[in-house]
Order: C-alpha cells, then sequence, then structure tokens
C-alpha cells in the first residue's frame, strides 16, 4: 500500500495583509499527479487557514511512502558522499604541508606477535588539521574558543540542509540576496558555488567563490547551526587580509566546513546533513567524512520543472 506526500515551498497571503511563508512543507495528497488547486485547497484546510486571499504554490515534488499496517514506513534514503579523498601527498590548500600516509606496523612485521596465520597492520597519518574536506571550531580563530571535543553532536549530525545554489552564475560571491528567501534557523546552510571542480589544481585558490562578511552577519542572525562551502575558503583569501566570515561565524559559535564537494547531487531542502569529526582536545580544526542523507526518488516519482534537478558539474 503507497500513501502519496507532496513536498512545496508556499506563500499565503492574508485579506488581513498578514503573509504566512513556508519551505519544504509536506502534505499527504490523495495521488501523485495532484493539482495545484488540490495543493492549494489540502493546504489551506490542513493548517485551518482563515481569510486567505491568495495562495502561491512552487517548488512541488510529489513522493510515494510505503504504508505497513497503518503507519507510513520510513523512506528509502541514498547516502551523497561530500567529502575529497585524503592520499598521501596531496594538495588541499595551496602552499600548505601535505598529508605523508605511511606504515607504522605492516601485516610481515606483525607476524610473529600472533599465532600463525594471523597479522594486521598500523598504519600512521602526519597531517595538518586543514587536511581534504575538514571542520573548523570556533577555536580555529579565538583562542579559548569550543575546541574539536567540545562541540555538541547537535551542530555536527543529522542536520536538516539548505542548499544556496550559486554554480554556474559566472560570480564569486555568495551575498545576502542569496541568502534572504530562505529559512535558515537550525539548518546546515550549505554553499554550492562549484568551486570543487578546481579540486587539486593550481587554479583551486585563483579567484575562489566564498561567501561575503554581511552573507554571513545573516546566517549568524537567523540562527543557522552550520556553514559549508565547496571552495578553498569560506572567505575570499587575500593574502593578509581579513576573515569576515570565519569572524563572524565561529564567534557565534558556527561551525564551519571547507572543501565540500558534490553538492549538485543535493536538492535545495529535504536533505540531511552530518560532518562530524573525531573529539580531540586543543584542537580547532580536523578533517570529516561529509555527507548527505537524500530521499530517493522511486520510478513513479516525479520531480516538476519548478523542482530540483541534479547539478552537475560541465
Amino acid at each position: 500500500m503507497q500513501q502519496y506526500r507532496a513536498e512545496l515551498t508556499a506563500e499565503v497571503v492574508f485579506a488581513t495583509g498578514g503573509r504566512l511563508q513556508a519551505q519544504g512543507l509536506r502534505v499527504d495528497v490523495p495521488h501523485p499527479d495532484v493539482t495545484e488547486a488540490e495543493l492549494v485547497a489540502l493546504l489551506v484546510g490542513s493548517l485551518g487557514l482563515r481569510d486567505v486571499e491568495r495562495v502561491e504554490v512552487t517548488g512541488v515534488r510529489t513522493f510515494a511512502e510505503p504504508v505497513i499496517a497503518g503507519i507510513p514506513a520510513r523512506p528509502r534514503l541514498r547516502f551523497v558522499e561530500l567529502s575529497h579523498v585524503i592520499s598521501d601527498g596531496m594538495t588541499t590548500y595551496p602552499g600548505m604541508a601535505a598529508p605523508v600516509i605511511t606504515a607504522h606496523q605492516t601485516w610481515e612485521q606483525s607476524r610473529p606477535l600472533y599465532a600463525e596465520g594471523t597479522e594486521f597492520s598500523l598504519d600512521r597519518v602526519e597531517m595538518l588539521g586543514q587536511t581534504g574536506t575538514y571542520l573548523d571550531t570556533p577555536r580555529h580563530r579565538y583562542a579559548g574558543g569550543t575546541d574539536l571535543a567540545g562541540l555538541p553532536l547537535e551542530r555536527l549530525a543529522d542536520l536538516p540542509a539548505v542548499v544556496v545554489r550559486t554554480a554556474g552564475s559566472g560570480r564569486r560571491a555568495v551575498t545576502e540576496d542569496d541568502l534572504a528567501p530562505l529559512t535558515v534557523a537550525g539548518h546546515a546552510v550549505l554553499l554550492h558555488t562549484g568551486g570543487d571542480r578546481g579540486w587539486g589544481t593550481p587554479g583551486y585558490a585563483v579567484d575562489a567563490p566564498y561567501l561575503t562578511g554581511e552573507a554571513a552577519a545573516l546566517l549568524v542572525e537567523r540562527g543557522a547551526a552550520l556553514v559549508g562551502i565547496d571552495s578553498v575558503n569560506i572567505d575570499d583569501p587575500v593574502p593578509g587580509g581579513e576573515r569576515p566570515a570565519h569572524t563572524v561565524l565561529l564567534a557565534a559559535g558556527i561551525p564551519i566546513v571547507e572543501h565540500l564537494t558534490g553538492l549538485g547531487e543535493v536538492p535545495p531542502h529535504g536533505a540531511r546533513f552530518t560532518a562530524a569529526p573525531p573529539r580531540i582536545t586543543a584542537f580547532g580544526t580536523f578533517p570529516v567524512r561529509a555527507y548527505a542523507q537524500v530521499p530517493w526518488l522511486e520510478s513513479h516519482d516525479h520531480t516538476r520543472s519548478a523542482g530540483w534537478q541534479p547539478v552537475r558539474p560541465s
């Protein structure tokens, strides 16, 4: 048995002059080809709205969920990898030391220590915290700030995600205008700039995308839980220059994830984001295995033209 739902963005204008806006709103619907008029009626009825003058519905996605014994089953999820692979000698930030990965003890060296046929390898890595895809804590910017061991999991794991997409726009800066229409409170705000296309090349840090200081201040004001970017730096990395995004976000206790990749595979809304580093005391930055959990679209699901389609680098 299937139960159908629609996920949408809605703006409701009331005759009294009031206005209601909602993103990522989910409504139970009777069939997968529900019309806009049906959606409006369902939305107004389910919320018990009165004195409605106009309703605008956009970004509609309908999908099915199996129902077992009258209870909707947990939706199927797919995982989207958002981290770069760390390898010996790789370059993350041009000019910084590369990681060195070696064997501390080989399988052959371990054999005398165990019963016949039993062997183990022990590996060693020497690297900066700023290697691969990594997370910055307040301690990265401020002496005495919260370190890796002090960050609560609520700031790192299973966060609702909102993707801000400027990739392909031809501009570097993510600004207040890009963020203004979005609901970000309690969300991981992921900036899909397309900057990861240059990963591993000399041009990766040249004219790279970044978040403006004013936009960072807006994210603090609106209560973002975490901010990530698929670029070399969340700030414009001018040598000797200021770092307003780091300064503002980390002062507010909002962790930053830099060098993300694969954000073109994550929808604007509806995904869950995780980027959890080890609990290391007196350490401000460390690599993470960042990933998103995205609802799996079955063959009978469909995304309308106003909705999301995967964005892949050209």
